[in-house]
Order: C-alpha cells, then sequence, then structure tokens
C-alpha cells in the first residue's frame, strides 16, 4: 500500500515537473514573439509608405525604375539581359503601328498619297506588321533590323509618324528606330537608358524598397514604394493600397493633351489625367496624406506645343498663345502646371517638375533626385 502510493507520489511530482519545463519553454517562445512584434512595431514607424500613381502610359515606371538605379544596386546583367526581349518586343510592335497607321491614313486622308508606302517596302511592311502582331516575337536579327530601318525611312512612314499622336505610336519610337543596328548585335546587352525607354504595361503591384539619403543610419527611415498599372481596368486593384500611405506620387504626362487613351480612344488622356487625380484627391483615406504631383514628359511637351495649341485639350480650351519659340513654350507650361495645381490640396502638396532637355536617362536622373529632395523635405 505504501509502496503503491510512494510510486503515485514520484509519478505526480514527474508530471509536474514536465510540466513545469513545458510551461518555461512556452513562456519563452511566447516572450520571443513578442519581442519580434515590438520589433517589427518599432521597425514599422521608420517605414514611409508611397505610392505611384497615374493614368496609362504617365511614365510611373520609368520612375519606379529609375528609383531602383539610384538608391537600390540598379540593374545586375543577368536583369538587364531580361529586358532583350521586351525591347525586341517593343520595336516590332512599333513598326507594326506604325505600318498599319499609314494604310489605315492613305485609305481614309484626303492627302492619301503621302501615307502610300512605295512598291519595293510594301512586302516589307505586310511582313513585319505580321511579326509584330503576333504573341510571340523572334529575336531582332541584323536582317530585320535592316527591314525594319529601311521601312521606318519610307516617307509615307515618316509622315504617319509625325501625326504619331492619333496613333497610339509610342515614346520609345525615335530612340529605338535610331539604335536598331546596336539593339540587333548577337551580343547585345541593354543600357541603363535602353531599359528606361522599354515599355511594359504595369499589371497587379510592384514594389521596391529604398533609403533616399544613403545609408540613412541616423534616421533610420525606410522607403516603400508601390507602382500598380495605370489603365482602367486595372485600377480596382488600387484600393487595397490606400490604407496607410504616407504619400502620393501622382504622375502626369503633361505631352499627352492632344492624345487618347490606349483603352478608349474617345477619351483625352490629360482629361482622363484630371478625373483621375480629382477622384484619388476625394478618397478619406488620403485625408492626411502628402501629395506630390510629377510634371512628366516635359522633353515632348515643349517640341508639341508650338506646333499642336493647349486648347485642343477641352481643359485648357480658354488658353491663349502669346509669343513663340521658348518664350510661348515657358508661358504654356506655366500655364498647364497651374492648372493642374489649382486641384492639390493647400497644405503637404509639392509640384515637382521634370523641365530638362537632356536625354531621357539624364531627365530622370535629375527629375528623380528632385523627388528624393522632396520626400527628405516630408519626412525629415
Amino acid at each position: 500500500m505504501l509502496s503503491h502510493l510512494s510510486r503515485n507520489m514520484g509519478l505526480l511530482c514527474s508530471r509536474n515537473r514536465h510540466y513545469n519545463e513545458q510551461d518555461a519553454e512556452e513562456n519563452a517562445q511566447a516572450a520571443e514573439i513578442e519581442r519580434r512584434i515590438e520589433q517589427e512595431t518599432e521597425a514599422e514607424k521608420h517605414i514611409q509608405k508611397l505610392l505611384l500613381l497615374g493614368a496609362g502610359e504617365s511614365g510611373k515606371s520609368t520612375i519606379f525604375k529609375q528609383i531602383k538605379l539610384l538608391f537600390q544596386t540598379g540593374f545586375d546583367e543577368a536583369e538587364l539581359k531580361s529586358y532583350i526581349p521586351v525591347i525586341h518586343a517593343n520595336v516590332y510592335q512599333t513598326i507594326k503601328v506604325l505600318h498599319d497607321g499609314s494604310k489605315e491614313l492613305a485609305q481614309n486622308d484626303k492627302e492619301f498619297t503621302k501615307y502610300v508606302l512605295s512598291s519595293e517596302n510594301k512586302d516589307i511592311g505586310e511582313k513585319l506588321s505580321d511579326i509584330g502582331g503576333r504573341l510571340d516575337y523572334p529575336r531582332l536579327t541584323r536582317e530585320r533590323a535592316q527591314d525594319i530601318e529601311t521601312l521606318w525611312k519610307d516617307a509615307a512612314i515618316q509622315e504617319t509618324y509625325a501625326r504619331g499622336n492619333e496613333l497610339q505610336v509610342p515614346d520609345c519610337t525615335q530612340y529605338f528606330m535610331e539604335n536598331l543596328q546596336r539593339l540587333s548585335d548577337a551580343n547585345y546587352i541593354p543600357t541603363k537608358e535602353d531599359v528606361l525607354y522599354a515599355r511594359v504595361r504595369t499589371t497587379g503591384v510592384v514594389e521596391i524598397q529604398f533609403s533616399p539619403v544613403g545609408e540613412n543610419k541616423k534616421s533610420g527611415e525606410v522607403y516603400r514604394l508601390f507602382d500598380v498599372g495605370g489603365q482602367r481596368n486595372e485600377r480596382r486593384k488600387w484600393i487595397h493600397l490606400f490604407e496607410g500611405v504616407t504619400a502620393v506620387i501622382f504622375c502626369a504626362a503633361i505631352s499627352e493633351y492632344d492624345q487618347t487613351l490606349f483603352e478608349d480612344e474617345q477619351k483625352n488622356r490629360m482629361m482622363e489625367t484630371k478625373e483621375l487625380f480629382e477622384w484619388v484627391l476625394k478618397q478619406e483615406c488620403f485625408e492626411k496624406t502628402s501629395f506630390m504631383l510629377f510634371l512628366n514628359k516635359f522633353d515632348i511637351f515643349e517640341k508639341k506645343v508650338l506646333k499642336v495649341p493647349l486648347s485642343v485639350c477641352e481643359w485648357f480650351n480658354d488658353y491663349q498663345p502669346v509669343s513663340t519659340g521658348k518664350q510661348e513654350i515657358e508661358h504654356a507650361y506655366e500655364y498647364v502646371s497651374n492648372t493642374l495645381l489649382l486641384l492639390l490640396p493647400v497644405t503637404a502638396s509639392f509640384l515637382v517638375p521634370n523641365m530638362l532637355k537632356q536625354s531621357l536617362f539624364c531627365s530622370w536622373l535629375i527629375g528623380t533626385m528632385l523627388l528624393s529632395f522632396f520626400l527628405c523635405l516630408l519626412f525629415f
């Protein structure tokens, strides 16, 4: 009896010791989880969430790539090579738009003869248009590059290119057409500028994390930048990103006042930008959010505004030119920027101009450094 009781007491003590050890282990795990949560919460205090918004073709993705170049390690060789099929696809797509556009103008324009391809280039045009309509594009060879260059130099294609605003001709057209031999080299590796010109329609959400002031050890601030697709069918994906945003960087392509949307050719792009910006500003979750308006594509704007009056856009129909040349460009830019600024909240907003005449790479380099400067004003 006593022996049986003694054994039971021993088992009870053993179990208590087991439970105490298990409790201690669970308590230690709980404490570790709590410590990690506190660390993550503290780290979150130093993360500024930035959201890139704007209509399709407004240049958001180029800003995104430029920030990656400036504030991260940039693109390694593997990443640069991954853009080869994208760039080659851009070339084929562009020449197809121009070829098909010339055929359309030759059928419908009263001066149709200007848009008729020379007889020796018609077969080349049909062949390239067929390639440009495929889902999978072949690598750009020297032979195909020569065909594209021949077609590009045809007078009908040049006349069509002059009316590119009516035909969804991409901004990268001239750059890629002038670099066909380099792009078709068997050992071609894209440059940073090639990557900036490369056009891939953004779908879904992409994100990078960076510190715009070097190591930023003193403040510990880190920025998370989100880029989302700008076309209408992509905008439903925006909403879930709106909470907890420190600043919205809204891109407006000021050169697109005479162009229509890719997805709706009845809608003026500048009017779409206006309505979209007004809608974003009305979102309750942005009540305390800072806004930066990034005026983009000035290099195209300054060439276009001397030929195409601002008043072709309904929003700018009261604009009156005052001069010619450089003075008129500055006057037109001031009018557009002031008109856009009227939409902005009075406080916690910045206008980030991109009025540069250098190459796209230099323009974006300086423009994005300006953006970095304004970010520092916001958060430091």
